[in-house]
């Protein structure tokens, strides 16, 4: 995979080849794939015989290599598998041939060397890379196609010789920017003006847009989020978030699969290696986690107010309840203080007129008493005057 990279472009100065000639097209795409790739992750301490960019480009292009040993020095071999398989039909064996080093030799994985690989398959990006510069480069052809054919704004026929040559002379003239002038009749009536569709334009913005989904469809595979909505009026914040969740799984799984071999690489030889994202797919990251953190945080308070508000809710409700209690109480005393004055009152009254009934009482039997009085008073004063017409009468 990686030979048919090679000499490509020297010497080439044909710029319409990397148009027209498809396979020169694909390659040329495919390259500038890898480019923007090889930014994806970022080693750390890594010695200086294993080039990082060649690392990196072994596993793309290819989905695996070996770190081993060779004179006392670690290098990054490429080869191919070999050998018996275990039990999981997993090669148990790589196998190198490298003619700088004068090496030719079968590798045990896990004990001779330790495996890179570029994602649990081992299958690498170039299945992807290649599908998508394929239709890119097949996309191109047809919108040179279409754009060229867009200049034939209108098609002339003549049916003779003399009057192809006016017709050529005429449209000379229009291309120095001269007005040319037509003094024949049998010009006009021999040449024939055919006008393409009107609708020819529509095309070539369909095979633009082609390219554009196809471009962001396939940096949405590798994690970076180019945006392919079709809408030709403005999007919200919403639709350009879509395809976020599809953008993280490959190249997590990438970076977890590097992280693993690079540890046993560690283990395995003493070194201090490391890797992580790079670039925007770092970005990409950082924003998502401080996403994650501001989303956190937003849970976290709504769950503090949440909290709040059940406590004061509760505090409320205890209070209303002791306010109710105490309502309850006074009015309770209230009522106990009403029926005691009540009791009060009706007794003070019953005593008032039990006073009043006394003193009709004592006041009758006193009248009674005076009238008795007076009775005799009177019957002692009609016989005082009986004793004392007797006496005038015996005086006489």
């Amino acid at each position: 995979m990686l030979n048919q990279f090679w000499g490509l472009t020297m010497g080439d100065k044909n710029a319409e080849s990397f148009v027209l000639d498809k396979r020169k097209s694909r390659m040329s795409i495919e390259r500038y794939k890898y480019l923007r790739l090889l930014k994806m992750f970022k080693y750390t301490n890594l010695p200086d015989t294993i080039p990082q960019d060649w690392l990196e480009m072994y596993l793309l292009s290819n989905g695996s290599c070996i770190i081993t040993e060779v004179d006392k020095k670690l290098y990054a071999l490429l080869g191919n598998f070999g050998g018996e398989c275990n039990a999981y039909y997993l090669p148990r064996f790589y196998i190198v041939a490298n003619p700088w080093l004068n090496l030719s030799k079968t590798y045990e994985i896990n004990e001779d060397c330790v495996l890179m690989r570029n994602d649990s398959l081992w299958e690498g990006l170039y299945p992807l890379i290649a599908r998508y510069s394929t239709l890119e480069a097949e996309n191109l052809v047809t919108i040179r196609l279409v754009d060229v054919m867009l200049r034939a704004i209108a098609l002339l026929s003549a049916p003779d010789n003399n009057t192809k040559t006016a017709a050529e002379i005429y449209l000379k003239s229009l291309e120095k920017g001269k007005l040319g002038v037509i003094a024949e009749n049998y010009f006009l009536d021999g040449i024939r003006m055919q006008s393409p569709p009107s609708n020819n334009g529509s095309y070539l913005t369909q095979f633009i847009e082609l390219q554009q989904y196809l471009i962001a469809s396939f940096y949405n595979e590798v994690g970076l989020n180019a945006n392919y909505n079709m809408k030709r009026e403005a999007i919200g914040s919403n639709e350009s978030a879509l395809n976020e969740d599809m953008l993280l799984p490959l190249c997590e799984i990438m970076l977890k699969c590097r992280k693993e071999d690079i540890e046993r690489v560690n283990e395995k030889y003493g070194t201090d290696i490391s890797v992580d994202f790079d670039s925007s797919w770092k970005n990409n990251i950082d924003e998502l986690e401080y996403q994650l953190k501001l989303l956190k945080a937003q849970v976290d308070e709504a769950e503090r107010n949440s909290q709040i508000t059940n406590e004061l809710d509760e505090t409320e409700e205890s209070e209303s309840n002791e306010l109710d209690e105490n309502d309850q109480n006074q009015s309770n005393e209230l009522d106990e203080t009403e029926e005691s004055e009540s009791n009060e009152l009706d007794e003070n009254d019953q005593n008032q007129s039990n006073e009043l009934d006394e003193t009709e009482q004592s006041e009758q039997s006193i009248q009674q008493n005076i009238i008795t009085v007076n009775v005799i008073n009177e019957g002692e004063g009609d016989a005082s005057m009986d004793t004392k017409t007797e006496r005038n009468n015996s005086d006489s």
